[in-house]
């Protein structure tokens, strides 16, 4: 009887670390479906979203793809945009992420990287969740040494995003960033040895 992966889903707000996280998981043999980088290709040059964004949002589109500032910019100037431009993005992240199950049918354990895991309802495709934390002034401080960040964009980022206590309630597994490298690795570790554990460990 075949069996399919565990399938874990990452999740953690901005600024606390996940891609770092999914970094170490990929370094341990694990698959990393990245759901940020997926997006980034359907915006990018001759990607397959770039034409229904420019109907949707019109002069938010170049030659390279999608300008990323100025679709922000239309988006929160219009409280309905957050949705219909989800509806363009959704369906095409979703059939990436089962064209990246099939691939690696085999493995025992796989992750999907999914930042708004809890907010758009991929929590109902995985089988346990990992959630990424750090303290609050820690994760504060991150987000606003990135070029460009402002304490209103952060704020409005937050504004969209469940809050961090309550992803970590809804976990099965909480990773904390805010403590080390090492203590995080070891986190990962203790993470893959509990769902895809060695063959006759």
């Amino acid at each position: 009887m075949s069996r399919r992966p565990i399938v874990l889903g990452l999740t953690g707000s901005i600024g606390m670390g996940k891609s770092t996280v999914a970094a170490m998981f990929a370094a341990d043999g694990v698959p990393v479906f990245d759901a940020d980088a997926t997006v980034h290709q359907l915006q990018g040059p001759d990607g397959a979203a770039v034409a229904a964004i420019e109907a949707e949002f019109p002069d938010t589109t170049t030659d390279l793809g999608v300008n990323r500032t100025l679709l922000r910019e239309a988006v929160m100037a219009d409280p309905t945009a957050f949705a219909r431009l989800e509806a363009i993005l959704h369906p095409a992240v979703a059939a990436a992420r089962e064209s990246f199950l099939a691939a690696h049918a085999d493995a025992p354990l796989v992750v999907l990287d999914v930042p708004l895991l809890f907010e758009a309802g991929g929590w109902r495709h995985v089988d346990k969740i990992a959630v990424v934390s750090a303290p609050p002034e820690v994760q504060r401080e991150r987000v606003l040494a990135r070029p460009g960040m402002t304490v209103e964009r952060f704020e409005a980022i937050l504004a969209r995003q469940t809050p961090d206590a309550e992803k970590r309630a809804r976990a099965d597994f909480v990773i904390p960033t805010g403590e080390g490298l090492q203590v995080t690795e070891d986190c990962v570790r203790t993470v893959i040895a509990c769902l895809a554990p060695p063959a006759g460990g």
